[in-house]
């Protein structure tokens, strides 16, 4: 692209902003507009004079009364939010270049790149094709929350992103650009006229069809688009065509299945959740087969369908008027379960397999008559959404926290007189579980559910897996089992499924997160595959979840990415001995501390051989909205996975040297025991945790269904990831994804032995290159001036002042220390596109940081005011829009 790649982004911001401008003047008054230019103006100076001018911004701040720093904090809220449309409009202006030129260095890794590099690597093309072929790639979509903007909001921005797309035509005439420019007015003063936050907290089910929405409104679209221009590329490469309906890719999901911690996530609702899920995917392949109605009025067919449909002039419009009645019948039962009314009668479909013997007839008579232009159109694009959504939308999972299980078994024994399950150690454990699960006997009767030890959290887990039982296998996912440690972990769920009677039962993930857990994973799972019984049920293949988020707040960012690191390795060389396929599960979230990082980057730091054409990763939060709330970019997320996948199966990084592995140790062991030390062991950290970040101001916002705590009270460690990655962000201390580390590298980089270790590592190593690269962005984001804001406004405790100073002292040898091994002078030297994002930005979220504080400080001085809160519900979800991830 041109040397200044990032004039467009920069030419859309500036004109969102005067398109703001102009609607405060317009609605809010001359006066309040001059206040908002004053604040950023001294915001400005402040950030390219590199000088704290904080008093001059505290001047112009503490004057205004309530309802005007409401004002204020929307102001500079909604600026943030344009911003990121802009951004998210540049990606895929970059996109459409990357098209033209995937040789060019600033944009990533293509599919077109990787099949070349194949090429030329001697990779056969049979290899490739066969890769290609048993590919597989599962996105997670899941409700953390860490989605801060309103569903009405997301709307109007992506109208506003649409907008600045047609304002791109290079053909347009001078009419047509002022009346989108009128268009584009009109959004910008609706967006300012909606209250941007959200009052209620929603349910699970509300959750849920927010992920409904995505993939009727984007994904829908963006899988057939991805795919023919995937198809596209291994043209290009002189591939072989794949099968009319081949998609690598699947989606499934945690919301309305995730009840670990979150009492809202019942049996009922998992039950809702399933057929609303139903009815959704009804409903859009019936739009699909109203619009090949419309289209296939071709009378030329095959005898195949001419038996089917018998002598008729439209063969083709006569059988798709049968599909579209069934579908019409499978959308009215869905619709009457929801609302617990009489089915109406009638031939559903019951499993993708039966729509899809239908469609294939008619893509096989299309064919066979000569019409495979036809075929390949819209009939293509629907065979696609069938294999990837199928009949359900989305594959459940189920998430439930160990202990409930060993709660749940505890009460049967305790009923059947064999004593406490859960005082039994793991050998007796083990023993009764097995035994049960090659046994016949019901183990429990309708008299168990009335009894003494079945109390209320054990009547859930076990009417949880009788809506497994009744649902069948095609909506459902993965058992997740959060907090897993033995083996009996596992075999529990399994018998528990027995319990219930499912006939067809939810592979069993077990979820390995804390640092000692990651550390006994291979061990855990070989004792499992010592057992035979087990070793066949899961013959053909076995999944593990690898944690991201509890580990790095268990250990750190640096102890937790290398204990991932070496468990995968370990459970990849066990089930490869045992010849079970492994598919890993990546619990990712936006943040680094919690396992965020591009999507090649990913991939590609993972141990080699770990990946081996499969792969299931988490999508959380905002990730979501802003990798594939528009189809364009969605598309683009899709093709990267691919590629990514391709590439880290047929080209994996080399083993590490055995030198690396131990400066690995060696840092890990200085970085836990540096982050364990303020985490755990300094009794201040808790109450500057509470008093200085917005921790106990975040359970006002009503960002998901699910509490912020696994147990009311406690400290940090009954607080959930999300929250105390988000706490840290509001205030740009980003403590959880540098704290030890810092300590790691400056203790490391004291030796020139080390350091020179220590580059090589960064030069030669994708999984090393990932960790620096990740910790280079977040410190970027990092600002102890803003830190010390808060602390100055809401504190004068002497310990609390006096961690708050070793903190950003720390924080600034971390960087100190980054640049030493980098040898760059600037953080993000080398991106200059993502340190020209954060410095744009630095104007806006500055007076938003004095702003929260201040607000902080007022709310905690009353028992309640609604403006405040409103005020400070602005400031949170515009301080998230300008980090561009919240947890």
């Amino acid at each position: 692209m041109s040397a200044d790649q990032n004039a467009p982004l920069r030419d859309d911001v500036r004109l969102l902003g005067e398109e703001l401008g102009s609607v405060l003047k317009a609605q809010a008054g001359e006066q309040l507009f001059d206040t908002v230019e004053t604040i950023r103006q001294a915001a400005v100076e402040s950030s390219d004079s590199k000088e704290v001018l904080v008093g001059r911004l505290r001047d112009l701040l503490d004057p205004l009364d309530d309802e005007t720093l409401l004002e204020v904090a929307r102001a500079f809220s909604q600026f943030l939010n344009l911003a990121n449309i802009a951004e998210q409009r540049h990606r895929e202006r970059l996109r459409r270049h990357h098209q033209r030129y995937p040789g060019d260095p600033d944009t990533d890794q293509s599919l077109r790149q990787v099949l070349a590099e194949l090429k030329k690597s001697g990779v056969s093309q049979e290899r490739v094709l066969s890769t290609l072929s048993d590919l597989s790639v599962e996105l997670v979509l899941t409700a953390h929350p860490t989605e801060v903007t309103r569903r009405t909001l997301i709307r109007k921005y992506d109208q506003i992103a649409d907008l600045l797309a047609d304002m791109d035509r290079p053909d347009l005439t001078q009419e047509e650009a002022s009346e989108l420019r009128r268009h584009l007015s009109e959004q910008i003063l609706s967006a300012w006229s909606t209250d941007e936050i959200r009052r209620e907290r929603p349910t699970p089910v509300d959750e849920a069809k927010w992920g409904f929405a995505t993939i009727e409104q984007s994904l829908w679209h963006a899988v057939p688009q991805g795919m023919r221009e995937i198809e596209a590329e291994l043209d290009l490469a002189g591939l072989e065509s794949m099968p009319a309906d081949w998609v690598p890719i699947r989606f499934a999901s945690w919301m309305g299945g995730d009840r670990d911690g979150n009492p809202n996530v019942t049996a009922a609702v998992t039950r809702e959740v399933l057929t609303l899920a139903r009815w959704m995917a009804a409903d859009l392949y019936l739009r699909d087969v109203e619009n090949l109605l419309a289209d296939l009025s071709m009378h030329r067919a095959s005898d195949e369908l001419l038996a089917r449909t018998g002598p008729t002039h439209e063969p083709y419009r006569l059988l798709l008027r049968q599909v579209r009645d069934r579908l019409r019948t499978t959308r009215a039962q869905m619709e009457a379960r929801v609302h617990s009314q009489p089915e109406p009668e009638g031939e559903s479909y019951t499993s993708s397999a039966q729509l899809a013997e239908e469609l294939r007839l008619i893509d096989r008579s299309l064919r066979a008559v000569g019409l495979s232009a036809i075929a390949d159109g819209q009939l293509k694009d629907t065979l696609r959404r069938l294999n990837c959504f199928g009949i359900t939308l989305l594959r459940l999972d189920i998430r439930q926290e160990s202990t409930r299980h060993m709660a749940a078994l505890d009460a049967v024994t305790r009923y059947l007189g064999l004593g406490s399950y859960a005082d039994w150690d793991e050998s007796q454990k083990q023993q009764f579980l097995l035994a049960e699960l090659e046994g016949r006997r019901p183990l429990v009767d309708e008299a168990f559910y009335r009894s003494e030890f079945c109390d209320e959290e054990v009547r859930e887990v076990l009417a949880t897996c009788r809506v497994i039982a009744e649902q069948g296998s095609e909506g459902l996912g993965a058992y997740v089992i959060s907090m897993a440690k033995t083996s009996s972990d596992v075999l529990a769920v399994m018998l528990l499924q027995k319990i219930a009677g499912v006939l067809e039962p939810m592979r069993v993930v077990p979820l390995f997160e804390t640092l000692d857990d990651l550390n006994n994973a291979a061990d855990t799972m070989g004792a499992l595959l010592q057992i035979p019984l087990y070793k066949e049920r899961v013959s053909s293949g076995q999944e593990v979840m690898i944690g991201y988020s509890d580990s790095a707040k268990d250990a750190g960012f640096l102890g937790a990415a290398w204990a991932q690191f070496r468990a995968q390795e370990r459970l990849t060389a066990s089930f490869r001995e045992h010849g079970i396929p492994l598919t890993l599960f990546h619990g990712r979230g936006g943040s680094i501390s919690r396992g965020g990082s591009p999507t090649r980057m990913a991939l590609l730091s993972q141990p080699p051989g770990s990946v081996a054409g499969r792969i299931r990763v988490t999508e959380q939060g905002e990730m979501i909205r802003f990798k594939y709330g528009r189809p364009s970019v969605a598309a683009y997320n899709l093709e990267q996975y691919v590629a990514a996948t391709l590439e880290a199966t047929l080209m994996p990084p080399a083993e590490p040297r055995p030198e690396w592995r131990q400066e690995m140790e060696q840092l890990t062991q200085v970085s836990v025991a540096g982050y364990r030390d303020v985490v755990r062991d300094d009794p201040a950290l808790v109450a500057y945790l509470r008093t200085v970040t917005p921790e106990t101001e975040l359970s006002r916002l009503a960002l998901g269904s699910r509490p912020a705590r696994r147990k009311p009270g406690g400290g940090v460690e009954t607080l959930r990831a999300i929250p105390w990655v988000f706490a840290w962000t509001q205030i740009r201390l980003m403590l959880p994804a540098w704290l030890g580390t810092g300590a790691a590298l400056e203790s490391a980089l004291a030796s020139p032995s080390e350091t020179d270790t220590l580059r090589a590592m960064s030069e030669q190593w994708p999984f090393f290159q990932g960790v620096v690269d990740m910790l280079e962005m977040v410190l970027a984001k990092a600002d102890t001036r803003v830190a010390s804001w808060y602390e100055e406004r809401l504190t004068d405790d002497v310990e609390l002042m006096r961690l708050g100073k070793a903190l950003r002292e720390r924080l600034a040898h971390t960087v100190d220390a980054l640049q030493q091994l980098t040898g760059r002078e600037s953080l993000l030297d080398n991106n200059p596109v993502m340190r020209w994002s954060i410095r744009v930005r630095d104007p806006y979220t500055d007076p938003l940081h004095l702003l929260q504080a201040e607000l902080m400080a007022r709310l905690r001085e009353r028992d309640s005011d609604p403006v405040l809160e409103s005020a400070l519900m602005v400031t949170i979800a515009g301080i998230a829009a300008g980090m561009r991830n919240t947890g």
